[in-house]
């Protein structure tokens, strides 16, 4: 199974490098719960998890691209647990049976469900509860985790900057942190040596684990991406399951 070029492009998540997509026509997506951190008004209407294209230039600001890849922030900041009250239980981390036939190692996302598997070992995977993409801007595929960040800076979309004053203040990127939308870590997929657009992050919503909430990344508990994070290298292999 491989990650089909149109569903990337037309994909309403981020864009690293390629210009930034928007989805094919559906329902206009309800604005966030949440604002970006220093800019007083709503939120902008976009799932704000995605860095920019390489050759964008947003109005009123010069796109830096020598800020790519993104960069990590210097500062490991401190974690706050979130309370396992406001997650259901099937979605908080737990070790459960796993009998798909991969290799250890692999991740495997099953957005219908809302889980993540980290298989641990023949029969055996730690599973993650995660927020997915909305109806309609689900993606499926095989890649890889063609790169990693530690409290990665997140660069807002080009088509968001140039037409919403509130993400020119990030145009040329926001710092990793607390308040960093992309959250505690991120896992960027790849797939042949090419970046997907798609990322394994963490998130400022801890609400939104266990729905469908993201423009198609998929999201985890900062603690969880943590985990998650120190346990695979570039190159795992990571599986997504088609969301219906």
């Amino acid at each position: 199974m491989r990650l089909s070029r149109r569903k990337i492009l037309l994909s309403g998540c981020a864009a690293l490098i390629p210009a930034f997509p928007s989805i094919a026509q559906g329902e206009p997506l309800a604005e966030p719960e949440f604002t970006i951190p220093g800019v007083e008004g709503p939120a902008p209407e976009e799932d704000i998890t995605a860095p920019a294209p390489e050759t964008a230039e947003p109005e009123g600001r010069g796109y830096d691209p020598a800020k790519l890849p993104p960069e990590e922030s210097e500062e490991d900041f401190v974690i706050e647990a979130v309370n396992p009250e406001i997650i259901a239980e099937e979605y908080r981390r737990q070790e459960v049976p796993f009998d798909e036939p991969v290799e250890p190692g692999t991740i495997i996302v099953d957005p219908a469900n809302r889980y993540l598997y980290h298989v641990l070992e023949p029969g055996r995977a730690m599973r993650y509860g995660v927020g997915v993409g909305k109806q309609g801007f689900e993606w499926s595929g095989s890649a890889t985790v063609g790169m990693k960040r530690r409290w990665p800076r997140w660069v807002p979309p080009h088509d968001m900057v140039s037409r919403n004053k509130l993400a020119k203040k990030w145009a040329n990127g926001m710092p990793g942190g607390p308040d960093n939308p992309l959250g505690a870590r991120a896992l960027y997929l790849f797939e042949n040596g090419a970046d997907t657009l798609y990322r394994i992050h963490g998130t400022i919503e801890p609400e939104s684990i266990g729905k469908a909430a993201s423009s198609g990344c998929i999201r985890m508990l900062n603690e969880d991406i943590v985990s998650l994070y120190d346990k695979v290298e570039v190159g795992t292999p990571v599986i997504v399951r088609p969301a219906n």
